[in-house]
């Protein structure tokens, strides 16, 4: 089932589009500001339904935090040192909005902007597409890019989100879902006794400032070590929380399951599958109780934790990390899958 409504309007006027699909037991609903998902509704293990994911129930609420709920994150997802990086020789500078660096590519984040969304169904599964226009220098980045998301909601309970990005000129391209997942529900307190297996084993080691040092470590033996299933929050303090990157075992066009996350409180569970080379995995270190998300709940510190697939940080300035450079001759193309279930 598809639903589209008007939700509101931007600062500048501009009208925002809820879209919901409704799909068996599942629903979501996506806002056009952002690209967000905003609710995610799944059934536990007695049928009782539940929204799993952290955010705000003002869309506009979204554009004066930096918690990113659920947004669309581009051009360039998570950290580039100084905001700095070369293309061909050519230097270009961005914003720096998390101390010198540049985080989530700073106030030109495709998750501040309002996409043009149309609703469609696909082999009797709702979805809806996202299109939006990128111009050359948005953000310090060169080229102009034309980007489309879109998420599928099926009926056994798989969310799937396709990126697909084309430039007028090599250019930075790193896009990401940015949600907070809670299986026992929003306002269910911490996510430190999820059970997370990472079919990952290496991590990315990172400075003070959460830059990454260049090094891919094992995590045998680490506290970043989840290719055995354990709770989230078992060596959480040793890791100083977890806002690292994790490399998959495997990468290729083909999706790769890297990850599956237990509640053992309501039975729900959750598995992720991406085409991308890499996840950053946040526990939600940030949170401090302060922020009044749905139903004016706060959200607690560790109350979310985020899977966000993607090429690893400040790719474009380490030569032995994966490219992630889009030429005008070429398509950015990838997709990620979160899929729920119960047991």
């Amino acid at each position: 089932m598809l639903k589209k409504q008007l939700f509101g309007k931007t600062t500048d006027g501009k009208d925002i589009y809820l879209v919901t699909l409704t799909s068996g037991p599942y629903s979501a609903e996506i806002l056009s500001l952002g690209g967000i998902l905003k609710s995610l509704k799944v059934p536990d293990r007695n049928g009782s339904v539940r929204d799993i994911v952290l955010g705000f129930d003002n869309p506009l609420d979204n554009l004066s935090s930096t918690t990113y709920f659920g947004q669309v994150v581009g051009r360039f997802a998570n950290r580039i040192a100084q905001g700095r990086f070369s293309i061909d020789g050519v230097e270009y500078q961005m914003e720096t909005n998390n101390g010198e660096n540049s985080l989530h590519s700073g106030s030109s984040n495709f998750g501040w902007k309002n996409w043009h969304m149309e609703p469609f169904e696909w082999s009797g599964s709702p979805g809806v597409v996202l299109s939006l226009y990128s111009p050359e220098g948005d953000g310090g980045m060169p080229g102009a890019v034309n980007c489309t998301v879109s998420y599928l909601l099926r009926p056994n309970g798989d969310l799937v989100i396709e990126y697909e990005a084309t430039t007028t000129q090599k250019t930075l391209m790193n896009l990401t879902n940015h949600s907070y997942f809670n299986l026992g529900g929003v306002a269910s307190g911490t996510v430190l006794n999820h059970e997370v297996l990472l079919n990952c084993d290496r991590y990315l080691p990172v400075d003070e400032q959460l830059i990454p040092t260049g090094e891919v470590l094992e995590v045998k033996g680490t506290p970043f070590d989840f290719t055995k299933k354990k709770p989230l929050g078992r060596d959480i303090d040793k890791a100083g929380g977890y806002d690292h990157c994790f490399v998959l075992a495997k990468h290729n066009s083909h999706l790769f399951e890297f990850a599956q996350v237990y509640d053992p409180v309501t039975g729900r569970t959750m598995r992720v599958s991406t085409t991308l080379p890499a996840v950053q995995m946040y526990s939600g270190n940030f949170l401090d109780g302060k922020t009044i998300g749905k139903a004016g709940m706060a959200y607690p510190k560790h109350g979310g934790v985020c899977f966000e697939t993607q090429f690893y940080p400040d790719s474009p300035n380490h030569s032995n990390f994966p490219s992630c450079l889009l030429a005008s001759n070429s398509v950015y193309k990838h997709t990620t899958m979160f899929s729920f279930g119960v047991k």
